[in-house]
């Protein structure tokens, strides 16, 4: 059942729908049978309207509705096949021996010849379980679009999941093989949408007319996203799959696009300026495959100085159906292919252009300039990363060489004014602009934070190393910090050593035990070296430490015995040579190389991979410039910088850690162990040289680097407002009983529970955000200007939140784990916060808070928050809604003992209530009751019910010979996947009736069998 306030909202954007975006309302189908992704009578009815006959009708959409409704191969292939068939068309002969047709399910030229619909509360009962999506988007009666609605007070993340669970194969994964646009929204957090399979992390908000504030956000962007043209021109033309991995454009992305077709369409070129982290790439790929198909004659030069990009671009145009690539491996074989008419799209590295050296530079210009190439074709030129490698003299080669070309420039950082004149000669104006303060705004990156280390020289006496020591782990609580202290035990040898290497060898390493993202195993770091040799130096001392086996070398260095062949100087020593070429000998000697990659190529895919994907097993990479730039390089959080950078490159290495990752990730942080900024203000523009800011201001184009002490302050301030602003309205005393009231309504009414829960999930949020915020800066209080009473109040506030949220949980009964931006609590309090070797009993560990009642209900009473043990009301409050939340989850493997169980329970309530019962005869009738529910059987049972699911059998059958013969016949007549197949349910269900010989039972012991997964 709908909830009445979602209602409100569903019904105003179905008005939405009908009447301002102009499609046809189908109806509500909670209860029509059979509702597809692929409804027939409506697709043929469009067929046959656009002059398709009646024969290639029948087979199109023949060949379409079995497509969407195979089990075969994964959700991401079907959709993916089902895509190609909507966007290419469906090849049908009308008759035997006649040329083939093609038939267009969408008319994708006219937007206004199909048929636009939605439908509401569409049932959906192939999968195992039955769902509802609240509103489906059908062109020509295809499945296209799913909306989840949630009411206001209720997170989008809800509507977010929702979505997501109902694409597993338990649910109705079948449904969304012809989806593309998945949607959530609610009236105060707006839209957001993804694809099919998109983490929750990467659904996206539309953004467009930020001014206009006339109505809900949902409305606005609903118009703006599902306007019939616009709907259909992002499916066709933005739509990417990219190994394994669907994707729909971000808003920047979209609108980048429509901007570069207008260029390409008045044949001019231009610079597109998306900010590092973005997604340049797929822009270069929507747009380079756009003007394949709608330039005649038209060809595409693809310059890159990475060979990721190279591949990856390769691969996606592949994946689209242009398999007319070629990839260059000479400046001689450029040149031949862009003389040549085929093929259509080159890709080439960028230096392919250099081939001649810098004194016959001018000469060679010349040359080519009175000799120009004669090219095939209307070429366009994509240059990535326009800025760098092709400014200068190699940009005057280019348009040397491809005279008529039209130019796009692609770039992730903003211009220097001293690269401006090259760069905009050879380009011209912008396309289009989204900058890094925008995408920080936007949530598509991280915003950066900064700190600079100064690696302390003198640490030689043991007074220097335990005050190093003390500062490090500040915020660590005093058990965490023995615990350090044993594993740090051979600190002092280590610092007092005369290598500033080895100090900060040790610096990371314990960054690596005190630093939440580092320490909890979820985040890793990349360390920049200045060079090879320091590079092999950094890895060699850190095979000493605990991330020995746990960090790798990635520079390309491949060891070849001519590189050390005149290197032997006759001493003792090795030379730096010699160094490196021993440290990679010894790394790669048990590294096999893979297909046709060397050793090295082999090693360092491997490590890439493990830190992408396993950040517990690859916890730092080791780097000097290679993975600093380029959307193949790993994200992390943490980057460490011991070389000498500045601007365009020291922004590209710092946006590593910029990338999203899981909830716990906050910002990106940067440790800088060279200085590179001098004496931190408030904040550090990371560009020294000056930017171009014609057309822009000065705040737009900058790049600042936020302060880590000052954020942190900041945080810690907003997150203490936020907690107190939650719970002002508390009626006083504010005692525990006035914030179950407020946070929960009546506990024993499910109903209340529900109406308050936005509350609830509004105070776990922001308490969650103060641990998070109070941990990032308690070691640095003494840098701080707080008195040490406001500290301690910081700190007595943290234990008061806590209490609080325990006791709310405890009294609604939920459980700890309850959203995943709590992920990293239990890590966080155990480590920063509580004092003591962690507890062990406390109602949020393993054992339940029931099972505590069952084993001691008064030691369990005394383990529940200290404002709450006291008051007898509260404690049978609490008590109650956890038998119930039990008796609720329990009640489908077993609905006549649970039944039984909830009268006994609303009885014993009614006694207390009444006063019938004194308090301590209400806690022994209760720890009786708790065993019951706990048990989930009668106590005098016959042997012979072993399972639960014959338990669950005699309860309702109350024979025991009836229930076995029940039992023995279901397992007889139960086939591999009955769960999902109409005809083997009613196989089951004639077994059962042959024993029971009763319509009802049947029903109701079918139930039974479908609830216990684990015994049929």
């Amino acid at each position: 059942m709908i909830n009445p306030i979602e209602r409100i909202t569903q019904n105003r954007i179905i008005q939405l729908f009908k009447e301002q975006l102009g499609y046809s309302y189908y109806g509500n189908w909670e209860k029509r049978e059979h509702n597809s992704n692929v409804e027939q009578e409506i697709l043929k009815k469009n067929l046959l309207q656009r002059g398709y006959t009646e024969t290639l009708a029948n087979k199109a959409v023949k060949e379409l509705y079995d497509l969407a409704h195979t089990n075969s191969g994964n959700l991401y292939d079907r959709n993916k096949a089902f895509y190609n068939m909507l966007r290419y068309g469906v090849k049908a002969r009308p008759e035997l021996g006649e040329q083939f047709d093609t038939i267009f399910p969408i008319d994708w030229k006219n937007w206004e010849k199909n048929e636009f619909g939605i439908a509401e509360e569409v049932t959906l009962t192939k999968g195992q379980h039955t769902r509802r999506p609240d509103i489906v988007l059908y062109v020509n009666g295809i499945a296209l679009g799913v909306l989840e609605l949630k009411r206001g007070t209720t997170d989008i993340a809800e509507s977010v999941n929702q979505n997501i669970s109902n694409q597993k194969e338990l649910f109705n994964q079948w449904f969304y093989t012809t989806v593309q646009f998945v949607m959530a929204g609610n009236n105060t957090q707006g839209l957001k949408y993804g694809t099919i399979e998109t983490p929750s992390k990467y659904f996206l908000s539309w953004k467009e007319d930020e001014q206009d504030n006339a109505e809900h956000k949902l409305d606005k962007y609903l118009k703006k996203l599902c306007l019939k043209e616009r709907f259909l021109d992002i499916i066709y033309n933005t739509v990417v799959f990219d190994a394994g991995v669907k994707k729909l454009p971000r808003p920047h992305q979209y609108f980048g696009f429509k901007a570069a077709q207008d260029f390409v369409k008045r044949k001019e070129g231009g610079i597109i300026w998306h900010t590092q982290g973005s997604g340049k790439s797929l822009m270069m790929v929507m747009l380079g495959k756009w003007i394949l198909e709608n330039v005649p004659n038209s060809r595409l030069v693809i310059l890159t100085d990475r060979t990721e990009l190279d591949d990856q671009i390769e691969r996606v145009f592949n994946d689209v159906g242009e398999t007319d690539i070629a990839k260059t491996r000479t400046g001689k074989e450029l040149l031949h292919f862009l003389t040549s008419s085929r093929p259509r799209l080159v890709c080439s590295l960028i230096h392919k252009f250099g081939n001649k050296n810098e004194t016959d530079f001018d000469a060679f210009l010349k040359e080519l300039q009175e000799n120009p190439v004669q090219t095939q074709g209307e070429i366009f030129v994509f240059i990535d990363e326009c800025h760098r490698t092709q400014s200068g003299k190699l940009n005057q080669v280019m348009k040397a060489i491809l005279h008529n070309a039209v130019f796009v420039g692609f770039t992730g950082t903003p211009l220097l004014k001293e690269d401006k004149k090259t760069t905009m000669d050879v380009f011209g104006r912008y396309i289009h602009t989204y900058k890094f303060n925008e995408a920080v705004q936007d949530g598509v990156v991280k915003d950066l934070m900064y700190e600079g280390r100064k690696i302390e020289q003198a640490l030689t006496s043991q007074t220097k190393v335990d005050q190093w020591f003390d500062a490090k782990t500040a915020g660590l609580n005093d058990f965490q910090r023995n615990e350090l202290k044993k594993k740090w035990g051979t600190m002092q040898n280590v610092l007092s050593s005369k290598s500033r290497m080895e100090k900060i060898v040790s610096d990371i390493v314990m960054d690596f035990s005190v630093k939440p993202r580092l320490a909890n195993e979820k985040g890793n770091a990349i360390l920049v070296a200045s060079s090879i040799y320091e590079a092999c130096k950094y890895y060699n001392l850190f095979l000493n430490t605990e991330l020995k086996n746990k960090c790798a070398i990635i520079t390309s260095y491949n060891p070849n015995a001519r590189d050390i062949s005149l290197e032997d100087t006759g001493a003792d020593s090795e030379t730096d040579k010699e160094y490196i070429y021993n440290t990679y000998t010894e790394l790669l000697k048990s590294v096999s190389s893979s297909g046709n990659k060397s050793k090295t190529e082999t090693y360092e895919q491997e490590s890439k991979e493990r830190f992408r994907k396993e950040p517990a097993r690859m916890k730092l990479l080791i780097v000097v410039s290679k993975l600093l730039t380029g959307f193949d390089a790993p994200t992390c959080t943490y980057i460490y910088i011991d070389k000498k950078m500045q601007d365009h490159t020291l922004f590209q290495a710092i946006c590593r850690v910029n990338r999203l990752d899981t909830d716990d990730k906050d910002y990106g942080y940067i440790v800088d162990y060279m200085e590179l900024f001098g004496n931190v203000t408030d904040a550090i523009s990371v560009y020294t040289s000056e930017l171009d800011s014609e057309g822009f201001t000065k705040e737009e184009v900058e790049i600042n680097l936020k302060d880590r002490i000052k954020t942190a302050i900041d945080r810690l301030m907003t997150a203490y407002e936020t907690v107190e602003a939650i719970i002002e309205n508390v009626a006083l005393p504010k005692a525990d009983l006035d914030y179950i009231r407020y946070f929960c309504g009546n506990t024993e009414n499910p109903e209340d529970l529900k109406a308050n829960e936005f509350k609830r999930m509004a105070l776990y949020k922001a308490i969650v955000e103060y641990v998070r915020a109070y941990t990032a800066i308690k070691a640095d209080f003494v840098q701080t200007d707080f008195s040490n009473s406001e500290v301690k109040r910081f700190h007595q506030k943290l234990d008061d939140y806590l209490n609080l949220r325990e006791i709310i949980r405890i009294a609604s009964g939920e459980t700890i784990e309850l959203k995943s931006y709590e992920a990293d609590m239990r890590f966080l309090i155990d480590t920063y916060i509580r004092a003591e070797e962690s507890e062990t009993i406390s109602p949020f560990e393993d054992i339940s808070l029931l099972d505590l009642f069952e084993i001691n209900i008064h030691k369990a009473i005394e383990t529940l928050p200290a404002g709450v043990k006291g008051n007898k009301e509260a404690v049978a409050e609490i008590i109650e809604n956890n038998v119930r939340s039990k008796i609720v989850e329990e009640h489908l493997l077993d609905p006549k003992y649970f039944d039984h169980m909830s009268v006994l329970l609303q009885e014993l309530i009614e006694k207390r209530k009444q006063e019938m019962i004194s308090y301590q005869e209400y806690l022994k009738e209760m720890a009786e009751l708790v065993r019951q529910v706990n048990q989930g059987k009668k106590d005098d049972l016959p042997d012979s019910l072993n399972t639960k699911g014959k338990v669950a059998l005699y309860h309702t059958l109350e024979d025991e010979d009836l229930a076995l013969a029940c039992e023995d016949a279901v397992q007889y007549a139960k086939q591999e996947g009955f769960r999902e197949n109409l005809a083997k349910q009613n196989l089951v269900k004639k077994a059962i009736y042959d024993v029971v010989k009763d319509k009802d039972k049947v029903n109701e012991i079918y139930k039974i069998i479908e609830a216990h997964k684990d015994e049929y």
